[in-house]
């Protein structure tokens, strides 16, 4: 299971955590102010995850060449998921205001 610690517990017990990631290999989110801003996970994890986008990556294009999306419509989704992904992170920061 994820623990949550907070800036000031990451700034105190660094060398605990780390160990504790390393040998033990468990996972860490740190907050701010209640609300998540890092991750302190195993190296690796870390290299599972991006083989993990990387393949998902690779079997999308495969079946966009099979007849999937025209260019178009790739570049149109991914201006739309550019545009969402900007809504979500004005509306996040105006909620912190």
């Amino acid at each position: 299971m994820t623990e949550k610690v907070s800036t000031i517990d990451v700034r105190q017990r660094i060398g605990d955590l780390l160990n504790r990631v390393a040998l033990r290999h468990d996972e860490f989110i740190i907050e701010r102010k209640g609300k998540a801003l890092a991750a302190l996970v195993p190296v690796e994890r870390l290299e599972q995850m991006r083989q993990f986008a990387r393949s998902q990556a690779l079997e999308f294009l495969e079946q966009q060449k099979k007849g999937g999306l025209t260019d178009e419509q790739a570049t149109d989704l991914a201006l739309e998921a550019q545009r969402w992904a900007r809504r979500r992170q004005r509306k996040s920061r105006r909620k912190a205001k």
